[in-house]
């Protein structure tokens, strides 16, 4: 499994009981700059970081005046809008005394459903991360409905993980792990160190969602192992309101590993060659010889473009002489692929009206 130190891009989710005392709805800006302190040492270790964290609400409800408990769907939108602010100046703030960027990225479930808003999604989060930023990934409870939620934050960090291609995703939690029954209940539970696959068994150990761990509990948590690990990341759960919950986790701290059933990038390849074609690209010797190279397909190399396609579907790559040589995600759609055949990158936004999209197929979404 991929370890702290040894994962190459890891998502964090934090909870709103870690980030805000309940009892005053402030935020705990001690625990706050102890948990960057740790982004901080993993980023100079050469991973990517993506933080997914609650408390708009929370801060919201305070700072308008909201009662505690049956908040209404608006009065909700209305705090985490108000929230949302004191959450991000928070984050940047902290982030900064690191010399390190924040960024904020709101989403809602539509937004992993939607093949185009998928996409968008993907590559903000591919270029923050480039850019040496700090994602910081909240579900948009200021549109969001009960048909377009997650519901938690468990399943939003866990498909954010998916979404990034992260190989290690870390719940921070108020218990230590998964037990087998539950610990507040039953002294005498175990704790289980480490999770090959999911059974009936360990989502029986999951109980119901009343829990005591915030919203959704331990049954959220394990639905969001099942969404990472088959996915190829793997998943942690581990206590969190003490300070550094991420060093801590890398020194041994009481845990439950959840195991990923295969590499990441070879499970999206895998799901990327299983997916129907909806068209065809024909490219050149020369672009023939760049992707056996592990090379990006660009227009210049593309001699003909076949079929009706939108941006995000998947089609066949051939040779000159129509043998197929791949498949992969297009960055375009057919008529705007067709019209930058053969040019070169900077002649693209000319033709286009708008700025290139990199690759017509990036390296990433190509099975060659």
């Amino acid at each position: 499994m991929a370890t702290v130190s040894e994962s190459k891009r890891l998502v964090i989710k934090i909870g709103s009981s870690l980030l805000v005392d309940s009892l005053k709805g402030s935020l705990r800006h001690k625990w706050l700059n102890a948990l960057v302190e740790d982004v901080a040492w993993v980023r100079s270790r050469g991973t990517a970081v993506i933080l997914v964290s609650s408390g708009s609400i929370a801060l919201g409800r305070v700072a308008l005046g909201l009662p505690e408990k049956s908040l209404t769907l608006e009065q909700s939108q209305a705090a985490a809008a108000v929230g949302q602010i004191e959450l991000a100046r928070a984050y940047a703030e902290s982030l900064s005394k690191r010399e390190l960027k924040a960024a904020q990225l709101l989403v809602t479930l539509e937004d992993s459903t939607d093949r185009r808003r998928y996409l968008n999604t993907r590559a903000t989060i591919e270029q923050l991360l480039e850019l040496g930023v700090v994602p910081i990934v909240n579900e948009n409870d200021t549109v969001a409905t009960d048909e377009i939620r997650y519901g938690d934050n468990d399943r939003l960090a866990a498909q954010v993980a998916v979404t990034a291609g992260a190989d290690l995703l870390i719940l921070l939690s108020d218990v230590e792990g998964l037990y087998s029954e539950n610990p507040k209940l039953n002294p005498n539970a175990v704790r289980i160190d480490i999770v090959e696959s999911i059974t009936p068994e360990i989502e029986a150990m999951a109980g119901g969602a009343d829990t005591g761990l915030g919203k959704g509990g331990m049954k959220t948590k394990i639905i969001a192992a099942r969404t990472a690990t088959s996915a190829g990341c793997d998943l942690a759960i581990t206590e969190g309101t003490k300070p550094n919950p991420v060093r801590r986790l890398h020194e041994g701290a009481p845990s439950t590993w959840f195991a990923a059933q295969g590499d990441p990038k070879q499970k999206r390849k895998a799901w990327i060659s299983g997916m129907k074609p909806k068209g065809k690209i024909k490219v050149d010797s020369g672009a023939v010889k760049a992707l056996e190279n592990g090379g990006s397909l660009l227009a210049a190399g593309v001699t003909d473009v076949i079929g009706r396609f939108s941006r995000g579907d998947p089609v066949e790559v051939l040779d000159d002489s129509g043998n197929m040589l791949g498949q992969g995600l297009i960055r375009y759609d057919a008529l705007d692929a067709d019209r930058i055949c053969g040019l070169r990158t900077g002649e693209i936004t000319r033709v286009l009206g708008y700025p290139a999209r990199g690759p017509l197929i990036h390296r990433d979404d190509l099975v060659f």
